[in-house]
């Protein structure tokens, strides 16, 4: 099994994805191939050069990640897993404090530690990267330079730790999807998992009334299901139109769940099922 990740080497998504692979047991069949951005992570399921992609979705700091949720819309897959990671961001460096005069990261990673960098390096230059592992790779090459990654970052590429866990907030977890494409004829993947706990679906009101909102989580609230997340995105239609990302407790092969979905259908204009699924939390 080839899986997709956003790389290279040493990122948050390279954890998740191995983490994944071995709560799963493939190990000794799955290898990995590293992509720039989310979005050439997603093409590659699609187009086949990979039959899973692991993309992250939600921060426990930052929020949603928003192309993810842009292109679970828009594209042709379905989520079959998640896996939660915990987030341990550490400066890493060749040189010394002193000598940081650029710091290096994923614009993610550089909102987590907004804090400790106003703190620590008020005048220091600040770029962004297409991810955090690619931040340590870079400032490999420089004293000056400094990255904010994870640790597996700073052995990947022979980097200093000056200094661990600099997140503004402790508890900092990501939360990271696995996606295969869809299956045309069935709309669903082949994957089936007894474990499943967890339903996502993108629903669209689009006829903007009072009390729309409202009948949708109806549904769920009079059968007893309890929605984990629910989220609006805009559409990009038009100013103050939303699309809303709900989870569910429950899979779809549950008939209460069914049930909800189907009246929910009738009550909107468009209802995308995003998969069922279960999870997995990693250890630091």
């Amino acid at each position: 099994m080839i899986v997709g990740v956003l790389g290279p080497a040493g990122s948050y998504s390279d954890k998740a994805a191995k983490g994944w692979i071995e709560k799963q047991g493939i190990s000794d069949s799955s290898s990995l191939l590293y992509y720039d951005d989310i979005s050439d992570t997603f093409s590659a399921v699609i187009e086949g050069k990979t039959e899973i992609g692991i993309v992250p979705i939600e921060n426990s700091i930052e929020g949603s990640v928003g192309i993810t949720l842009d292109l679970l819309l828009d594209s042709d897959v379905t989520i079959i897993g998640e896996v939660v990671v915990p987030i341990e961001h550490c400066l890493l460096s060749r040189g010394k404090m002193d000598d940081i005069r650029v710091i290096l990261s994923h614009p993610q990673a550089l909102a987590q530690c907004r804090q400790f960098i106003r703190t620590h390096f008020r005048n220091v230059e600040i770029r962004t990267t297409g991810s955090t592992s690619h931040a340590a790779k870079l400032a490999n090459e420089f004293e000056e330079m400094a990255a904010i990654a994870s640790k597996e970052s700073a052995k990947a590429y022979g980097l200093n730790i000056l200094m661990p866990n600099i997140q503004d907030r402790k508890q900092n977890h990501t939360r990271f999807i696995a996606i295969r494409k869809t299956d045309n004829e069935t709309g669903e993947t082949n994957t089936e998992d007894a474990c499943t706990h967890k339903t996502s679906v993108i629903a669209y009101i689009g006829n903007d009334k009072a009390g729309s909102l409202y009948e949708l989580l109806g549904e769920f609230a009079k059968r007893g299901i309890n929605l984990t997340r629910i989220e609006s995105r805009p559409s990009k239609r038009s100013l103050g139109d939303y699309l809303f990302y709900i989870d569910l407790e429950g899979s779809t092969s549950d008939a209460i769940i069914k049930d909800a979905l189907y009246h929910i259908e009738s009550r909107v204009s468009m209802l995308k099922v995003l998969g069922s699924y279960n999870g997995y939390q990693l250890d630091s």
